[in-house]
Formats: C-alpha cells, structure tokens, sequence
C-alpha cells in the first residue's frame, strides 16, 4: 500500500470521528497507482572509460592513495583552489552573481509549482458557520444556525491522472535544481578562468614592458655606434621595429588588463579589493590541487547538466500517464456534513441534529475528435525527445572530458618544450647581443634572437595560462564538488 493510500486511511478516522463520514469515504476511492510507463536508465551510449596513457596513469596513482575515482571527484571547491585570493573572490561571486542569483529564483519558483500541483492530490476542506433569522406569513419568527464542513469538485484520482501530474511537476522542479547545481560549478569555473586571463594578460603586459626596455636599451647602443660610424641606419631602424612592436603590445595588454577586471567585476557582482588581483600568472602548484582523471564514464551520470536531462525524461514519463487517464472516467465529489439547530448554543453542546449531503459525478470520454489520441502521441513523442536529449547530454559529457584529458596528456610535454626553448632564446640572445657589442657579429643576427626570445617567452606564457585552464576545465566536466551542492530537494 503506498504512502498517500495510509495518509488516506488516516484521515478516515480523524473525519468519522467529526461525523463527516461521506466526506472521509472519499478518501479512500482515490488510486494508489499510475498510468505512466514504468521508467529504467539506458544503458550508457559511449565507451566504458577514457582509453589515454593519462587516465591509465592517474588510476594506478588513485590506487596507490587509496582513493577512488568517486571520492576524488566530490574534491569540494575550497580543497581544489589553493590560492586564497581567487577563493576569495570565489565565495563573493556565489554569494552576489546576478545570473547565478536568477537560476536560484528558478528552483525556487519550480518547486512552489510542484507543491501547487500536488495539493490536487488532496481535497480541500472548507468549513462554514451560518445563521439565518426570517419572519413568516403566519407572523410567526424562526431561527436557524448552521456549522458543516465540506469539500467542492474534489476529482478522486482512480486511474492517477493527478498523481502523474504531481511526479511530472517534481521531476521539473528537480531538473532546475540540478540546472542550478551546473551553474554553481560553471561560475566557479568562469571566475578562475577570468583570473587567469588577468593573470596571463598582466604577465604578457610585464614581459612587453621589459622587451621594450631592453630594446630601448639596444637601440642606445646602436644610436651611439652610428655616431661613431660602425653601424648603419639600417641596424638603427632594425632595432626600432622591436622597440616599437613592443610598445604596440603594452597598449594592447593594457587595454586587456582593464577589460579582464571588467569582466571579473561583472561576474563577482559587486566591488572587491584590488588586492585580490593577480599581478602574474602563478605557479600550478599553488593554484589549483591536481586532479586524477582515472574514471570511469559512468560517474559522468551524476554531473547535474546529465542529471537535469535525466529528471526531464522522467518528467515525459509521467505525462504519457496522465495522457493515458484522460481515456477513463473521472469521479468527481461534492459533499458537506455538519450540524443544525433552532439555538446556537446548541451546535456545540451537542443538542444540534446531524445534516449532511453528498453529489459524486462521473464524466466518462466519448468523442474527442482524437484529442485523446493526440495528446497521447504527443506525450510519447515528447518522452521519445527527452530520451534522446539525455542520452546527447551524456555525450556531450564524455566527449568534453576527451577533450580536456586529451590536452592534459600533451600539454606538460609542450611545457617542457617551450621552457627549453625560452632558455635557449635567452643563451641565443646574450650571446649574440655581447658578439655585437664585440663587433664580432652583425646587429642582424642580436636583433633575430631578441624576437625570438619574445616571441618564445610570449608562447610560454599561453601555454601555461592553457594548462592551469585545462586544470579547471577538468574539474568542472568531470562534476568537481558535488559534494558541496547542497540544494534543497523534494519530498516525495
């Protein structure tokens, strides 16, 4: 017997004690049961895990700890940042983001919905207290009082129809919660990701500024060896291209830098103290906790974008039940029960007489013009997309953690490379520039290696911004900090 047919039976004994006993019979004639398809999750559309020297890696070092993928997974976000300004800042985004405060008013209005739509399931009891005093043709005077209690068009749910519509209105309400779980991680993700174009804009602004010092520097030197008649002018205006190029690039970070506060500011939504500003990229050690990536992709199953689809499926599910109830009749009750005396007193002392009516109606489909039929296929049809909707979701899943675990296996070989080549870049350039100064070696030769040296050094920058991303955007496609969504659910 389910949960509502006990609440039911409950009430009967309450109301028979209140004499109401035609009202409480009601009760008891509504179903217990739906019409909607009894609902089990597909079995996953994509490989059983991700097939990288990566993933593999990650999976003997999470044994070795004694850790599992699960576990590591539920890293709530305050473990994960390690910089304390960024965790600032991300604790006043969640706290004043306007969109994220929009989707919170989204779950909120869902589940007010829900509770709409599942107070159907139980009737509404009115009570009344009503006297009434008249004067006759015979001259006579008579008084009348009256209490009762009653319901009106309360539809007794024989084949679950309102039950269906009740499970569809929950799974809505917690697809948005889920929805709104998704955009929690998302901003997170957002936040660090703006930081870090901060960061990589004010390294690039740092290392444009020292280039065209440097070149300032060289030109000097070139200026006062033209005086002297060992250089030309074309070393003289060699050696402006770099400095002028590197001009070029501190107007360009400078307006980036702004532009990258701006966003911050927008998506923090209210001011913070500058402070909390990076002035360089910082090292990945202590920024981020590194993330083992030895899963299985059925953890993709409790990301919250997959499980908004899956609720939405569920949802299609108890709509196919209640198309499938407007096939059979429909009970409806009106009923009233109560007292009635000459004297008011009496209605509490128990001198009254009993009253009571009851007006049950049935309504039974006969032509529709197949509506019925329609609204059947729509349902189905409906439930058909929602399935594909959620299978996609946990593709689209899958395939960006691929991705991100695919940049994750090359991007420490391309770290390495580059760091080399910045090391080589600067042994070219000094080299080069101390055989100029020699005259040993054309100002042609000095002036290639310093473009490569800024041109490496610039490359380097990217792609450490590009790693500490790859970091983030691990943790937020594999649904890092579940743990810490606490979103309120329904009861069922």
């Amino acid at each position: 017997m389910s949960k509502l047919c006990a609440q039911a039976q409950i009430k009967v004994a309450v109301l028979r004690r209140a004499r109401l006993l035609p009202i409480a019979w009601a009760l008891l004639l509504t179903g217990c049961s739906t019409l909607a398809p009894e609902y089990s999750r597909t079995e996953l559309p994509l490989a059983n895990d991700w097939s990288t020297e990566s993933s593999a890696q990650d999976s003997q070092q999470l044994k070795a700890q004694g850790l599992s993928s699960e576990l590591a997974m539920q890293l709530p976000w305050q473990h994960f940042i390690k910089d304390q300004r960024l965790a600032e800042l991300i604790e006043l985004a969640l706290s004043n983001n306007r969109s994220l405060r929009q989707t919170l008013a989204d779950v909120e209005a869902a589940r007010a919905t829900y509770r709409i739509q599942r107070a159907d399931l139980f009737p509404h009891l009115d009570v009344g207290l009503s006297g009434n005093r008249s004067r006759l043709s015979s001259g006579t005077t008579e008084t009348s009082y009256q209490a009762e209690a009653g319901l009106s068009g309360y539809e007794i749910d024989l084949f679950g129809k309102n039950r269906s519509l009740s499970a569809a209105q929950m799974e809505a309400y917690l697809a948005t919660a889920e929805t709104a779980k998704a955009a929690h991680i998302a901003l997170i993700s957002e936040i660090a990701n703006a930081w870090l174009n901060l960061a990589a804009d004010n390294s690039a602004l740092t290392l444009a500024q020292e280039t065209m010092a440097n070149a300032q520097k060289t030109l000097d030197i070139t200026n006062k060896r033209l005086e002297l008649g060992v250089d030309s002018r074309v070393d003289v205006a060699s050696a402006e291209t770099v400095y002028h190029s590197a001009r070029s690039d501190i107007a360009l970070y400078t307006t980036q830098v702004a532009q990258d506060s701006n966003a911050l500011r927008l998506l923090v939504g209210e001011p913070f103290d500058q402070r909390l500003l990076p002035a360089a990229l910082p090292n990945s050690a202590t920024l981020v906790t590194d993330v083992p990536a030895g899963l299985s992709s059925a953890v993709l199953l409790q990301r919250p974008d997959v499980l908004a689809a899956e609720h939405s499926l569920k949802s299609a599910h108890a709509n196919i039940g209640v198309a499938r109830a407007a096939y059979f009749p429909s009970l409806s009750l009106t009923a009233t029960g109560g007292v009635a005396s000459s004297v008011f007193a009496d209605i509490f002392s128990g001198g009254a007489s009993t009253i009571w009516a009851i007006a049950p109606s049935i309504t039974l489909p006969i032509f529709d013009g197949g509506a019925n039929d329609a609204n059947l296929a729509y349902s189905k049809a409906q439930q058909r997309k929602a399935l594909a909707a959620y299978e996609y979701a946990i593709q689209s899943a899958f395939a960006e953690v691929a991705d991100a675990l695919a940049r994750r296996a090359t991007i420490q070989a391309q770290l390495d490379a580059e760091q080399a080549l910045v090391a080589a870049a600067t042994r070219s350039y000094d080299l080069s520039l101390a055989r100029y100064q020699n005259g040993v070696d054309s100002f042609q030769t000095a002036l290639e290696a310093q473009r490569t040296m800024y041109s490496a050094q610039q490359s380097l920058i990217l792609t450490r911004q590009a790693d500490l991303d790859n970091r983030i955007t691990l943790y937020r496609v594999l649904g890092g900090g579940l743990a810490e969504s606490n979103i309120e659910q329904a009861e069922g």
